[in-house]
């Protein structure tokens, strides 16, 4: 049965909680304080840290806290570390962190003592730092107790001090032309509170990047566009995915109900392919021979299992590839065009070149297979 965390709480607690983050607040430190910080290259930095807490699909109380550590520049994983923890404390906007950060600041202090080598020199966090209702997000709270450098990345904009999501903020996201393109958010008591940033040349949606803690924001901007690979910086990407992954295996072991509900054994059984139908769909390039003529040979025997989950799963399979696409398994058979889009009769789809398959049922619907 889903659980779910308690109400919002008593005035009195929010009346501490505002206190105590007036007080960290004082802490926080909005200036480099690393010689890799003042550097353009950022020379001397080898570990990039990432956060995150994943949901229980139906569970406000079950989640899963995950640390990961990359290398830096090559951005490979060295560390993770996923646990499943229950959430007490309700989300009251404006007081995320301390409803998740209690598991991460645990997750960072594990790391420090097991593998000290290990330490990130910086914390990608998702979320917003001095972007804030009270100038103290979850990115400053994590950085104060850590005292480690911080930053904020959210996905959308928190709307505070006058800055609004409205006409003029869109035709400002429209004229960022290229990957690391960027332009301040003001507020009106006249403060930059952050920057919005396109991370990546396909990218239609910014983020938006505020200081965490012991960092610049113009730092903190440079390093984030240097940690994307796709749009969201990889750091937070990979915690989100393996996140997400150690939930579906722990609850599959531990015999809790799945995140997808049970299909019936109707819904099971695949719609056949049209009768004549070629193994490989006829309009569509052939799945091994794009994988020959690009040299991917690493990439052949993946084939085949792909394209028969493809016929024997339906619309699912779409994900499947997805996951593999996220694993740097697999590369479109198509050449992308704007916005991440595939430029073929199938209209496969991805977003921030493949960060998640999208339009799965209406590619297969083309190839005769739904």
């Amino acid at each position: 049965m889903a659980r779910k965390a308690a109400g919002r709480p008593q005035e009195e607690t929010l009346s501490l909680w505002k206190r105590e983050q007036a007080l960290l607040k004082t802490l926080v430190v909005d200036r480099d304080t690393e010689a890799w910080q003042r550097d353009l290259a950022f020379s001397g930095l080898q570990r990039v840290g990432g956060v995150d807490v994943s949901f229980v699909k139906g569970d406000s109380v079950s989640a899963c806290a995950s640390l990961v550590v990359l290398s830096y520049p090559e951005l490979e994983v060295m560390y993770e570390d996923c646990r499943m923890v229950s959430l007490t404390a309700p989300y009251v906007s404006g007081f995320l962190a301390f409803r998740e950060v209690p598991f991460l600041v645990d997750a960072v202090q594990q790391l420090r003592e097991k593998e000290p080598r290990l330490m990130p020199q910086v914390l990608f966090v998702d979320g917003n730092g001095v972007l804030h209702h009270r100038g103290f997000g979850v990115a400053c709270h994590l950085g104060v107790l850590t005292d480690l450098p911080c930053i904020g990345v959210a996905k959308k904009l928190l709307q505070v001090d006058g800055l609004e999501n409205n006409a003029l903020h869109k035709e400002k996201i429209r004229l960022l032309k290229g990957g690391g393109d960027s332009f301040p958010l003001m507020g009106g008591s006249g403060t930059v509170l952050g920057m919005a940033l396109k991370s990546h040349d396909h990218s239609t949606k910014p983020l938006y990047v505020s200081v965490g803690h012991k960092m610049s924001l113009e730092a903190a901007v440079r390093l984030t566009h240097g940690c994307c690979k796709f749009r969201i910086p990889e750091p937070v990407r990979q915690a989100d995915i393996r996140s997400r992954d150690y939930i579906r295996r722990t609850l599959g072991v531990q015999g809790a109900p799945a995140l997808r509900p049970e299909r019936s054994k109707k819904a099971q059984r695949p719609k056949a392919c049209p009768q004549g139908a070629s193994e490989e769909p006829a309009g569509s390039p052939s799945l091994r021979a794009f994988s020959a003529k690009d040299g991917n040979e690493p990439h052949q025997k993946k084939w085949p299992k792909l394209q028969q989950r493809i016929w024997g799963r339906g619309k699912e399979a779409l994900w499947e590839v997805g996951s593999q696409k996220m694993k740097g398994l697999w590369d479109p058979p198509f050449p992308l065009g704007r916005r991440g889009r595939a430029a073929s009769p199938a209209s496969w789809t991805w977003r921030s070149w493949g960060s998640e398959a999208q339009g799965g049922l209406g590619a297969l619907k083309e190839m005769g297979c739904s």
